[in-house]
């Protein structure tokens, strides 16, 4: 359970970095004005996709194991 709010934490803060070097380097396409709601968005969208990610890890690796216990036997 703790290593999942780590693993949130995280996407927050990189959620919020991207939000801050778009608005940075593009102020006429995302004002500061709604910098926060961006940025939680984006850490949404970057938890999400890490989640995702992770699933698809566990996934091949599972399989990857599975195959090589049953060449073993």
């Amino acid at each position: 359970m703790v290593r999942e709010w780590i693993v949130f934490a995280l996407c927050l803060g990189l959620g919020g970095h991207i939000a801050l070097a778009v608005v940075l380097h593009a102020p006429e396409r995302w004002p500061w004005t709604h910098a926060g709601l961006y940025g939680l968005v984006l850490s949404v969208g970057v938890y999400v996709a890490v989640q995702l990610a992770r699933t698809l890890w566990r996934a091949v690796r599972g399989r990857s194991k599975e195959e090589s216990l049953s060449g073993q036997g």
